[in-house]
């Protein structure tokens, strides 16, 4: 398998609403997982819809190293393993949410400030056709609800509340510095 090129923003393609997946799972969608894990491997991302290489597919891949989930939430944080979640569902299981920064491979050099919900709970199937059904919080539950949003052609700036809160990466020190904030 070899990577795909990721779109843009202002690509017409990221703006669309993905469609489901029928069931039981056609066997091309493994070799579309694969294509999407190179991808991403190779994009250096967390996570990618299907949306972001041109497919118009409701899936979503992600995988969080432990490292980068203890920066997020703490050193008691775990990894999240490469997951594939096909047809998701999220439901909020809180009200609570909270703005972490988040940048995104079809949105390439720029970091946002992003309200999320702290606490989701989100279903779907596995690449054998498997429900899934798993709880979320912090970095995974942002994570998650990130990808997804790409499924219904959202990008993480539509859902900024302060676009002072838009920077770019290149710039995050200073920003930070400025403003106090620790950027750990």
């Amino acid at each position: 398998m070899t990577a795909m090129p990721i779109l843009k923003m202002g690509n017409p393609k990221l703006r669309e609403k993905a469609r489901p997946i029928e069931l039981p799972i056609p066997h091309e969608i493994r070799d579309l997982v694969e294509v999407m894990k190179e991808s991403m491997a190779a994009a250096g991302g967390v996570g990618l819809a299907a949306p972001q290489i041109g497919i118009s597919k409701q899936l979503v891949i992600f995988s969080v190293p432990e490292a980068r989930m203890k920066q997020e939430d703490g050193n008691d944080a775990l990894g999240i393993d490469q997951t594939v979640l096909i047809n998701p569902v999220i439901e909020p299981l809180s009200n609570e949410q909270v703005k972490g920064w988040e940048g995104c491979l079809s949105v390439p050099g720029l970091r946002g400030l992003v309200p999320r919900y702290t606490h989701i709970r989100y279903s779907g199937y596995d690449l054998d056709g498997n429900k899934m059904t798993r709880e979320a919080k912090g970095f995974h539950a942002r994570v998650v609800q990130h990808e997804c949003d790409h499924l219904t052609g959202i990008l993480y700036l539509e859902r900024m509340t302060d676009m002072t809160e838009l920077v770019y990466e290149s710039e995050m020190k200073t920003y930070m510095e400025n403003y106090g904030l620790n950027n750990d």
